[in-house]
Parts: structure tokens; sequence; C-alpha cells
């Protein structure tokens, strides 16, 4: 097998007899595996070091560290690595302790190679059902479905629908907060991947000097504090998806490297001279217009033309308001099982004030006042009085009741418009007039006198300060 092929599975294998060794890495090699070997237990520690193997065959008897204490050791710096003792000398109590010890199958010598071909398998498929396992609980802690019936939702849903099945180049974009990272994730869900990793990279987040170690890996000594050999995040992906997230914000010298990549599915780690072949599906997103970018020489045109093959665009939440309803259920719903106040429910005036809003930090934002409210709310239902006074003031408030422009002077325009602001305000509190005094910043007695004066119906019977008596008029 060529250096820079793709490889099965990395096996190591450790033994002090080279003919050992030898015969088995040419059957291993013979199946498609790929093979490193080591003969002592100190050896097999400096590659596991060095480049963590997917699966030892280790042997019991050997001069210096035996096969034992290399197992306790292994079991100590990778807990994950399934081990198979291989010992001619093999015996029940043997076989017991390494067992203990979390050797996962023991094979004695001389070595059956179908029954060891056979062990092999079923530690790999062992190995794949507990890192599916730990992806599903993953998985069923996040988000994984789109939230609403619009008709930018419907076309976003069919957009993945038919991107996720293939291996082409998706570029996501949209404002901050609109769900960019949902919608990587459903790719990868859908995707013929599925069973291996996605693994996110946020491009912003990494400093400059430290971002093509995360994505390609480094060998040891290849820069200060580079103590040990590290896989980076391609080839981590292997297999699977790789998420760049924020891609915008890339270096230009970083994006030369992941055009090559994309290109040729083939890297080095820093530091290195060997290629490495990977078989990674990228995904990137961002929230910068790329076009305007590589105008201004900030980004790369070959990158962009790679990247979007297949174009998805997230909708702001302003251009899909009908949805609100639906995504605040859901936020009541996570919120009530991270909490012990309860599950609380949302009275409809509240839900038409926000769709009033135009949520600049969309699907987040919107979250975010969901869980304020649900927060600092006292009782169990959430009304219009609840809402903070900042919210009020830039929900609701610009929608006109007429033209006040036709209006022939401005007394008449001005009591048309005072009208129509109390009956809306009145409305959205349920004519409670005490409430919608506090929130619009009158007194309630002044509110009294304004509703008699304007005509506005409600209970003025209730005025507590006789503010409204025979002959009064409203200043």
């Amino acid at each position: 097998m060529n250096e820079g092929q793709a490889m099965k599975h990395k096996i190591l294998i450790v033994d002090d007899e080279m003919s050992i060794l030898n015969s088995l890495r040419g059957i291993l090699e013979d199946e498609g595996y790929g093979v490193e070997i080591a003969t002592s237990g100190e050896k097999a520690l400096e590659e596991l070091r060095r480049d963590p193997p997917e699966l030892i065959l280790l042997d019991v008897w050997m001069p210096g560290m035996d096969g034992l204490s290399t197992l306790k050791e292994i079991k100590r710096l990778s807990p994950s690595v399934p081990v198979i003792i291989i010992s001619g000398h093999g015996n029940i109590e043997t076989a017991v302790k390494a067992t203990r010890m979390g050797a996962l199958d023991f094979v004695e010598k001389p070595i059956a190679f179908e029954r060891l071909l056979i062990s092999i398998q079923n530690a790999l498929e062992l190995q794949r059902l507990e890192e599916e396992n730990r992806l599903w609980r993953q998985k069923a802690n996040r988000k994984t479905r789109l939230t609403g019936n619009s008709p930018a939702m419907e076309s976003l849903r069919d957009q993945i629908q038919r991107a996720a099945p293939t291996n082409a180049t998706v570029l996501i974009t949209g404002e901050n907060g609109t769900g960019k990272e949902l919608v990587a994730r459903l790719l990868h869900r859908h995707s013929l991947r599925s069973q291996r990793p996605m693994i996110e990279v946020n491009c912003a987040a990494i400093p400059e000097e430290l971002i093509e170690s995360e994505l390609f890996g480094h060998e040891k000594g290849a820069f200060t504090g580079a103590s040990e050999k590290k896989r980076g995040k391609f080839d981590s992906a292997n297999g699977g998806t790789l998420f760049l997230d924020e891609i915008g914000d890339m270096s230009l010298r970083t994006q030369a490297k992941v055009l090559r990549i994309i290109q040729e599915q083939t890297f080095e780690r820093v530091g290195g001279s060997r290629p490495i072949r990977v078989d990674t599906r990228i995904v990137a997103a961002t929230n910068k217009n790329l076009p305007g970018e590589i105008a201004e020489g900030r980004f790369r045109q070959d990158l962009y033309y790679r990247l979007n093959v297949i174009p998805i665009h997230v909708p702001p939440l302003r251009d899909r308001i009908q949805d609100i309803p639906f995504l605040v259920g859901d936020f009541i719903n996570e919120l009530a099982t991270e909490s012990t106040m309860g599950r609380k429910t949302i009275e409809p005036q509240v839900l038409s004030l926000l769709k009033e809003y135009s949520w600049p930090g969309n699907v987040r934002e919107l979250r975010n006042f969901v869980e304020r409210l649900t927060i600092m709310t006292p009782g169990q239902t959430i009304g219009p009085e609840d809402l903070p006074q900042d919210f009020l003031q830039q929900a609701g408030e610009s929608k006109p009741g007429k033209d006040y422009f036709s209006y022939g002077t401005l007394r008449e325009a001005r009591c048309a418009f005072e009208k129509d602001f109390l009956n809306h305000k009145l409305d959205i509190f349920k004519r409670n007039v005490s409430v919608t005094a506090t929130h619009i910043g009158v007194e309630r007695s002044h509110l009294y006198r304004k509703m008699k004066a304007l005509g506005i119906g409600g209970d003025l019977s209730a005025d507590p300060t006789g503010a409204n008596g025979p002959g009064k008029h409203p200043s």
C-alpha cells in the first residue's frame, strides 16, 4: 500500500519476533489494513503517543516491558483503543488477567489467521458502535430539526434533502443567529457519512498562528511547544464531514492550503513531508458577503468557486415571521426540561407582539428573549405585562391606524393618533388601564381622562381619583 493511499484502519502489531511481525503485516495489508510494527512495549508506547492506531495486537512475553505492563500503560494513555492479546504462552490465568485489565480478546500462538481476522473485525465493529453511540448521545442533546412551515423553511428543507446524500461541497450563507450550524448538522445527519464523525471548526475563534496546526495537525518538534505529534481536524474527519464555520475569517495563506485539500484530498501536517490522503466532505458557512470579500482581496476567488458547488442560504427570521409561534413553543419546551420552573405558557397577545419585532439577532436573539421571559416571569403564564419596556418601545408602535397626513389640522391628526395608539396598547394589555398606564409611562388618572375625552371604551367607573367628574376635561 502506497504512503499516499487512503487506509481502511490502522493496526499496531507489538511483538519481539520479526517473523511474526512480517507474517501478520503481510496478511493484514492484504486485507486492506494499514499496519505499523513495534518490537517492544516501549516502542509501542512511543508509537501510541506519536500517532494512535485504531487497534493493537499485543504479545505477552517480551524482553523489558512485558505485554501486561504495556497493556496497563496503553489503557492509561488511550483507553478507547481496543487491544487483542497474542501469545504462545497463553493460559486461562493470563487471559483472565488481560481481560480484566481491558484487553478485548486473547489469541494463542500459533495463530489461526482466520480466527484472528474475525477477532479484529469484531473489535473494530465494537469500536464503531461505541463511537456511533457516543455521536447519537451528542445528537440527542442537540437540536437537529428545522422548526416552522413558512415557504422559506420549506424551501430550505428541500435544499437540504437534495444536497445531503451527495458528496458535493456546500457553502451555507446567512446572517448571525439564523441557524447555519443546524443546517450543517442536518446535511451530515442525512448523508451517507452519518455513521462517521462531523468535526466542527470555528475559523474565527482560532488564532492565526494556530489554525494550520488545528486543521492539518503537526509533527513533533514542528514549532515551539509541539512536544508530540497531533492529528488535525481534516484527519479526524476522515470518512465524515468537516464543518468550517465562519470561513470568511480564514487567512489567505490558510485558504490556499484548504483549496489544495479540496482539490486533491491530500495534505501534509505542519512540519511534515508525508502526504496524507483523506476522504472528507467539506461544508462551510459564513455571514460575510464573499463576492464582496473577493473584490476587496480578502478571499480567494478560486476557493469560493470550490466551496460554492451547492449554495444554501438560511433566511433571516424577519423573512419567516409566521414561524415565531412554533419556535417559541420549541424554546419553551427545551427550557422546561433544563430548569425546575416547569413549562410556562405564553398568551396570544405576546406572540402577536413578538411577530411585530424585526429580530436583528434572528433565531438566537428570539431564544435568548424567551429564556429571559421564562426566568423573570414569576407566574406560569407570560402575558403582555411581563414584556420588558425596552422591547415594547420597539415592537408594535410603528403600526399606523390611518393616514394621519389626510387631516387638515394638527389637533385633528394628534387626536386620531392618540386614539389609535391608546386603543392598540389597551388591546395588548386586555383593556387593563392600570397596566397600560404603567407601560406607556403616564399616570393612571391621566390615562382615564384621556380615554374619556377621546371616546375610548373602558371601565371608567374604576377611576379612584375622581378626576373625571362632571365638567372635568383632559388637559
